[in-house]
């Protein structure tokens, strides 16, 4: 089984460009169900849950094929309206194509979908909003079923801004007559580019990015081509590994309002975050001071960096807190840090970060997707070697992550070691 090695270096230095967004482009191959026409998406990442999603579509007739940076689905040939288990328990996003099913089909089927067990993630705000639609909706034998003849035009109120529960009844309300208004909605980014690519299609909705959105239904929809917006995960995933290896980096290809939160909170223990045009430039400090942190719904501090920033403030004295108001479940990597030396107490959703300047090498776990980013910036701090295992985390969510750290530098080398 590979795992990753991570020596420490110097500082990172150069240019790194992001790619595009994975939290994105799942959502959008879905909904290209949706269409009967030919769906172009560039800038889609090479990545271990996008082969899934595209394992799924195939299954449910869609030709799907890629060159580079390029997919191409065409949905005209779909003969099937179930996904069966062994595609959705490997990708939590694999539930949205029941949205996209049911408004084009009005029938579905999909099995419970898993993911990162980083904390519970219900569907039942999906459920209701299909149900709310005037969909039939059954539970049973672990698969979610529904169908029926909908007239939508409905007023939908969530009772958390869930971004999956917003891109599915997007979805869902898109081909049904009536004008179906979604309150409480999640205001990700990613929600904005799924809005912006169904109304490239022939969609009527405006408001994704605001916590009201307004889906105007439509008889069908067309091909299009779209580009997918960077992942700004991935760039704040670089502008902490420049922070931490007190470097210095050029982050490429990011939208800058996406990642606000994330420069606020590193300029606010001490990095120098400088923006231009073309990127924004990231640059550590050697005397970066402590600082509290609370995840959010956009856009508030992303849950998605919180294991990121705890690596990074296990590295700056003093003494800093941690709330993770999102998944109940996200401080699994907390005993891999503490493997390495860091000194990190957890009181239920709270953790209490003592900063220390020396960590050491260890043989560490990536126990889901954001974690193992967080063990590797943290090997890159650490003396000695650090060894990350479980690198199929890592793959569903970083393409190339340790290619694109060893081009800045990074001494990082990924193979079968016994």
């Amino acid at each position: 089984m590979e795992s990753l090695l991570v020596r420490k270096g110097g500082p990172l230095k150069g240019t790194v460009k992001i790619s595009g967004s994975k939290n994105s482009t799942l959502p959008i191959m879905a909904a290209s169900l949706m269409c009967s026409g030919e769906v172009i998406l560039t800038g889609v990442p090479d990545l271990e849950d996008i082969k899934v999603m595209s394992g799924a579509l195939e299954l449910l007739g869609a030709r799907v094929k890629r060159e580079q940076d390029v997919l191409v689905i065409d949905g005209s040939t779909i003969d099937s309206f179930e996904l069966p288990e062994e595609f959705s328990r490997r990708m939590r996003a694999s539930n949205l194509v029941m949205g996209a099913l049911l408004s084009r089909f009005r029938q579905a089927r999909v099995a419970y979908p898993g993911g990162c067990a980083i904390g519970t993630r219900p569907v039942d705000l999906h459920l209701k909003g299909f149900e709310k639609l005037g969909y039939t909706i059954k539970e049973e034998y672990g698969f979610m079923e529904g169908n029926g003849q909908p007239r939508g035009g409905k007023e939908i109120l969530l009772d958390f801004p869930s971004v999956g529960a917003t891109e599915n009844i997007m979805m869902a309300a898109t081909l049904l007559p009536g004008t179906t208004i979604l309150r409480n909605a999640a205001r990700e980014p990613e929600i904005v580019d799924l809005q912006n690519f169904l109304n490239r299609m022939g969609a009527r909705i405006r408001g994704a990015g605001l916590d009201t959105i307004r889906i105007e239904g439509v008889q069908r929809l067309g091909g299009v081509e779209h580009a997918v917006i960077p992942d700004r995960i991935e760039a704040g995933t670089f502008m902490v590994a420049a922070a931490i290896t007190r470097g210095e980096l050029f982050i490429e290809n990011v939208v800058l309002e996406h990642v606000q939160p994330i420069i606020a909170k590193l300029q606010e223990i001490g990095v120098e975050v400088i923006i231009c045009s073309c990127g924004l430039k990231v640059v550590g400090n050697q005397k970066m001071k402590p600082t509290d942190i609370k995840t959010m719904p956009y856009p508030g501090f992303p849950t998605d960096m919180q294991p990121q920033f705890m690596a990074l403030l296990s590295t700056v004295e003093g003494t800093s807190i941690m709330v993770e108001t999102i998944f109940e479940n996200r401080f699994m990597h907390v005993p891999e840090l503490r493997r390495m030396g860091a000194d990190i107490k957890v009181e239920g959703r709270v953790a209490i970060i003592k900063g220390r300047t020396d960590l050491e090498g260890a043989t560490v776990e990536a126990t889901d997707l954001r974690a193992g980013a967080a063990l590797i910036l943290a090997g890159l701090f650490a003396e000695g070697e650090t060894r990350i295992q479980q690198l199929e985390h890592i793959d569903r969510g970083y393409e190339n992550l340790h290619v694109k750290l060893k081009n800045v530098g990074a001494d990082i080398v990924r193979g079968p070691w016994s």
